[in-house]
């Protein structure tokens, strides 16, 4: 019998949004929230001391990254990437799935597993899922992820028939290899949702799968460059079949859009590069939409970036300020704007679960979005 990791505390009653929480090795994690992204063990631009001071308690990792450097023999010399990275909170790594298929010059697919090579040396890799749990044991990961088969929008029905085939063997035998490992493996496995933009295989892999002996579920082959519209449709139709039981994840989730999306169709997890990407390239979260702080028009602005912002650079600093360390290319002006970045999603985030427990989460939704993308 799978163990219960997620409780619901609230549903919303216009919406499928919910309010909960997941008991994980490192803490519990009150959902729905999002993931800062960390794929090389690190979020970048900010200390780990720092994002746990925003308030995060789960943070992102990547297994093919950490897989091919700095390997698995280091990090298993320091019990796992918590005690490595000096983290003291929940990590959730992806099965390397994703990479594996968009960074790879060479992959084959079989049902033994799949061969790459890798996007740094050159040097060729089989990742079984036996391996792929066995790699994520060593991380010592809270949250791993099976590996599955990603495909692209556009692919005939039969070959996204044939992905979900191979991600089902490939769940059932991770499955298989989490048992196996028994009480060394201190994390909880999720299974992935495949299928395509097929309604027909979205519905069997989300029943299969929520009957499995998983935790907890992830919604896969999602935001992999569809429009908008066929997102929210595939979501909806994909979480409706998907056990309310267990956590739900969506990956590649960060811009507020998707957000509420994800949130109103009962999503509990998800992360992306977004707001840290966008944060070095001097891209700025604010009410009224993302700023560019190269802009000339912050030259002489003495005022934060957003109002009530409890980040370091809008208690300390002005966006004029802001505005010359990001001309001039200077790195605090990165690690600030990152920061800023992550506590304002922490923040929104906070709002939303507020607005599902007082009963007015459509309301906010409607009235945020038309002033963010307003």
């Amino acid at each position: 019998m799978v163990e219960k990791i997620f409780t619901c505390t609230l549903q919303d009653r216009d919406t499928k949004a919910r309010l909960g929480y997941i008991d994980l090795p490192h803490g519990r994690v009150e959902t729905p929230t999002f993931m800062p992204v960390g794929t090389n063990g690190t979020v970048k631009g900010i200390y780990h001391d720092k994002v746990a001071q925003i308030g995060y308690k789960l943070i992102l990792a990547n297994t093919y990254h950490l897989y091919l450097r700095p390997g698995m023999e280091v990090i298993g010399q320091f019990g796992g990437l918590h005690r490595f990275s000096n983290w003291d909170g929940n990590i959730l790594t992806d099965s390397g799935g994703f990479q594996v298929f968009s960074l790879s010059g060479l992959r084959k697919i079989r049902d033994a597993g799949v061969t790459f090579q890798s996007h740094i040396d050159g040097s060729r890799h089989v990742f079984t899922p036996e391996k792929v749990v066995d790699v994520q044991g060593i991380i010592g990961s809270d949250i791993a992820m099976c590996l599955d088969v990603c495909t692209p929008p556009g692919i005939s029905h039969r070959q996204a028939e044939e992905a979900w085939r191979v991600t089902k063997l490939w769940a059932e035998r991770s499955l298989e290899e989490r048992r196996r490992l028994g009480e060394s493996f201190r994390g909880n496995l999720f299974c992935i949702v495949q299928g395509n933009f097929y309604e027909d295989l979205r519905k069997e892999s989300a029943l299969v799968l929520s009957d499995m002996d998983f935790p907890g579920i992830a919604i896969g082959g999602l935001s992999v460059g569809e429009s908008k519209e066929q997102f929210a449709d595939m979501l909806s139709y994909t979480a409706q079949y998907v056990t309310p039981d267990k956590p739900r994840y969506v990956m590649g989730i960060g811009s507020p859009d998707y957000i509420f999306e994800c949130v109103a169709n009962g999503i509990d997890l998800f992360d992306c590069v977004l707001a840290t990407r966008m944060a070095r390239n001097g891209g700025l979260f604010t009410d009224d939409g993302v700023i560019a702080m190269k802009k000339a028009c912050h030259k002489f602005d003495e005022g934060p970036i957003q109002e009530g912002c409890t980040c370091t650079a809008c208690t300390k600093y002005s966006r004029a300020y802001m505005h010359h360390l990001v001309k001039c290319n200077e790195m605090l002006g990165g690690m600030l704007a990152t920061e800023h970045n992550l506590t304002y999603l922490y923040n929104l985030l906070e709002r939303i679960r507020a607005s599902i427990r007082e009963g007015r989460f459509s309301q906010f939704k409607k009235e945020y979005l038309a002033r963010f993308y307003g």
